[in-house]
């Protein structure tokens, strides 16, 4: 369960909200509901003197793979990774990687950035105050569960490397050529 605050107001919402507790917060008007049909078209909606208009879905961002220029992008090519542990962190990661539509090659690029990173270490640190298994800076910025959860910092982690490079095989490229990602 989550409460939300707004720290200038003081007030809280709850997700222990029940309609029924709060029949009074409309007045005895019943409430509005609208359920429609996935084939349904939008210009096929409307509701007293509203019209319901769909937004058209946005395409999707493909992010290039990260090489270095004069390079092929198999210079950077990560040693296969193998079968992991069940019940490991790498385990885990090749499961949430299977899920992003990404296959065995994404995930031993994986393994080599991770294994360079931080070992798969969920506590490991360094001066700078990086931390985790991807090396998060700071790694409080993971969000709850950072300090011990593989899984917390595994799902950044490829957040993270989705954004900044497209996939785990451009984040290995960008450290093979400059040594950090």
């Amino acid at each position: 369960m989550v409460n939300i605050v707004d720290p200038y107001s003081g007030a809280t919402a709850s997700p222990d909200f029940s309609l029924s507790a709060h029949s009074d917060r409309f007045a005895g008007q019943p409430v509005q509901k609208l359920a429609v049909d996935d084939d349904i078209s939008a210009s096929k909606v409307v509701r007293d003197s509203f019209s319901v208009k769909l937004k058209p879905k946005p395409k999707p961002v493909v992010k290039p793979v990260v090489t270095v220029a004069g390079e092929s992008a198999d210079t950077y090519a990560a040693p296969p990774a193998g079968t992991p542990d069940p019940g490991s962190a790498q385990a885990y990661a090749k499961s949430a990687l299977a899920a992003r539509g990404m296959g065995d090659d994404q995930f031993s690029c994986l393994v080599s950035l991770w294994n360079r990173e931080s070992g798969w270490n969920v506590y490991a640190s360094n001066p700078s105050g990086a931390y985790g298994i991807p090396q998060a800076l700071p790694g409080s910025k993971m969000g709850p569960g950072w300090q011990t959860s593989a899984t917390v910092q595994i799902n950044w982690g490829l957040g993270y490397i989705a954004g900044r490079y497209g996939n785990p095989c451009g984040a290995w490229a960008h450290s093979q050529s400059t040594g950090w990602y």
